[in-house]
Formats: C-alpha cells, structure tokens, sequence
C-alpha cells in the first residue's frame, strides 16, 4: 500500500492531546509505502476543505515542544459528521490519497471513525482507521482512564484545594460548577485535595445520582451547622428523577451544534442556584446567607500544568495506534487498561471501534458513597493518576 496518512484532533482540547497526535508522528516513522504525514485542520472539515499541513517534516525539538503544550495544536471542531458528512470525508481521503486515518477525540471522534471506516470499506477503497482516546470526562468505554482526564482532574482538585481555604477565611456557601454532562468523574476529582475532617468538598453533586433538591438544600444546611460553612461541587450534568439536567430547567441559555443547553460556558448554573439556596435558607424576617457561585470553565481542560502519567500515557496512545497500522491492523480504538496499584502501571490494547462509539462510560457505583459523595475506592484509583498534590498547613 502506497499512500499518506492523515492525523485530526476534535472536541474538547486537554492539556495532553498534543501528545497523541506527536505519538501517532513517531510512531509511522518507517511504515511501508507511507509518503507523507498530513495534519487535519480542525479536525475533519480540514480535510473536506483541503486545509492539510505537513507534520513529518517538523524536526523532533519542536515535536516534544508541541507535544507539552496544551490544547489542540491542529485545531478542533465540534462537527458531528452524519453519513452524508462522512462521504465527504472519504471523499478528501481519496482525493489526498490517504491511506492510514488517526482520530484523537472522544465519543463522537470516535463514530466519525467507525462511519469513516465501514463506508472505505464498503468502497473497496483500502484505509486503515484508528481512533485515539481524548476526554476529560473520562466517559469512554473500554478505559480505565482516559488520555486529557487525569490533568484535568489535577486542575479541579487544586482548585477546589485553594478555594476550600479561601472558604474558610470567610465562611458561607460555595459552589463550583464543574464540567461533566453525562459523566461525574470530574467533578468527583474535587474530593481529592482533603486533609482534614472538615476540608471541602462537603457536598459532591454527580449526573450518576439523582439530584433532589429537598434533599441538597437539607444536605447543605446541615453542613452550615456542623462546619459553619459548605464547600460544594456541582457538575453541570446533575439530573432530576425524569432525567432532566437541573441546568436545563433553571436556565435559559444558549445551545450548542447538538442542541444542549450551554451549561459550564457561563455562570448561569451556579447562579441560579446560588439564588435557590438564599431563598430556601433565608429565615422568615432574617437575613439571607452568604452565598456565591462560580464556573470554573475552560481552564479545566488546558490548565499547563499536566500530571506526568497523563503525558505519558497520552504519546504512548497515539504510538501504539501508529504501530498497529504499521504492523497490518485494519481498524480499532486504543485503550489505556490498569495493570496494577503499587507500583501503578499501564498498558494499551487495541479494542474495536464499536465498543467504544457513539456510547458512555459512567462513574461505578462503588465510585460513589451515596447521594452526595464518592468513596474511598474512587480516592485511591484517582491518586496516581494526577501526580503529587500541594501540602497545605494549619495553625492548631
């Protein structure tokens, strides 16, 4: 097979994607009858406008340089391809004579690929497509964890590890929104910087519990008692019994290209639920409590400052899915699986492409500690993923 092969990088950018797509670089160098490496600009619409960029001919310091910077070197989209999409996509494949199509994305990344992959096939036209794992939450199947996750989870734990402190400076009720539509493994992480006793998060709101807002509001005035305050995480995907997102039924906002309601792009959940709790908890003729909100965005996903594991693990994916094109395979998706604890240590394994698309992983219910925690079992899977945490001292 004689032909080029061509890299994209969709949806949401983390702090490590570059290292996939570096990875899968290394990772052809020496494949047989590959004549050039091509980036898509902004994932596959790059490739249906011929917007290529050639990445073999970039020397190695500024591939290490790339690969440890954040977000997406080759720019993202938030298209979704449908059928019709993917028969333009293929269409640019031929067109640009590709022979070997990389993915780094999440769940949608990855059905594009499938798409992509069952339509070359039924053309006859000789492709091999692989998906490579990207999401901060951590919601694809097959996965232990997934590449962009734990730097995001290290971001979220600090945050919420300085804002605990700040908390208790000036006591009230704090809740921050963190990221997380389906999937609480995010805003889960937020338990992880807790030393003591009556360090926050007091309460963890995640989409994998049903969110009763008697039961909140009794929850967080229970807090205010016992510690004069409460520190709350909220992810933005809470639900209802029905399987409503709380989100969708106190705000108005804008929406996104699938149609869901824009929930950690402003301030809006965190504020309307900040008004909830003053007028539940304002005691008749008394004063309101102290309440505020905050998002904490963007920053989640390309904060620079990425745990080590998820750096390595990262490259180590987009190599793996090169070296399995190079070795023969047709098609798959790349897994990160646990080999053990103490000392931690991984592997990747190829699975197939509809294992893993179009479909979401959600936190284990031993992850959870009911209605408004998680476990210790979530403490100790998380901890070596994030690398070494702050130290933060008390006077007695």
């Amino acid at each position: 097979m004689q032909g080029n092969a061509v890299i994209g990088q969709s949806g949401g950018p983390t702090a490590v994607i570059n290292q996939s797509l570096v990875g899968v670089i290394e990772g052809l160098r020496g494949t047989s009858g590959l004549e050039q490496v091509l980036g898509m600009r902004h994932g596959v619409r790059g490739l249906t406008t011929d917007q290529l960029t050639r990445l073999d001919t970039i020397a190695q310091p500024q591939l290490d340089l790339i690969a440890a910077t954040p977000s997406a070197a080759l720019g993202s989209t938030r298209d979704k391809p449908d059928a019709a999409y993917c028969e333009r996509i293929l269409a640019g494949c031929k067109k640009h004579n590709v022979r070997w199509f990389f993915y780094i994305g999440g769940n949608d990344s990855s059905d594009t690929c499938r798409i992509v992959n069952d339509l070359a096939r039924s053309s006859n036209y000789d492709m091999h497509c692989f998906h490579v794992p990207k999401t901060i939450d951590n919601d694809l199947m097959k996965n232990d964890h997934t590449p962009g996750y734990a730097s995001a989870a290290r971001y979220v734990a600090k945050a919420f590890m300085g804002d605990n402190l700040d908390n208790a400076s000036i006591p009230g009720i704090k809740i921050n929104v963190v990221m997380g539509r389906h999937a609480g493994f995010l805003t889960a992480a937020a338990a992880l910087g807790r030393a003591h006793a009556d360090d926050g998060p007091h309460i963890v709101c995640l989409p994998e519990r049903t969110f009763d807002m008697d039961a909140f509001t009794a929850r967080v005035e229970q807090c205010v008692k016992q510690f004069g305050r409460c520190q709350i995480a909220l992810s933005e995907g809470v639900q209802d019994k029905d399987g409503n997102a709380i989100g969708a039924t106190l705000i108005k906002g804008e929406t996104d290209a699938h149609g869901n309601v824009q929930l950690s792009g402003s301030g809006a959940l965190g504020d309307q639920m900040a008004e909830v709790l003053k007028k539940r908890l304002t005691p008749a003729g008394g004063k309101a409590p102290r309440v505020r909100a905050d998002t904490l965005g963007y920053p989640q996903r390309c904060y620079p400052d990425a745990s080590p594991i998820d750096q390595s693990e990262a490259r180590a994916a987009g190599r793996f899915a090169a070296e399995l094109a190079k070795k023969g395979e047709r098609d798959g998706s790349i897994a990160i699986v646990r080999k053990s604890d103490a000392p931690y240590a991984s592997d990747t394994v190829r699975v197939e492409l509809t294992d893993v698309a179009a479909k979401t992983r959600h936190m284990p219910d031993d992850f959870l500690d009911g209605d408004f925690n998680v476990s210790k079992k979530f403490i100790n899977w998380l901890t070596p993923l994030v690398g070494n945490m702050p130290k933060m001292g008390r006077v007695s």
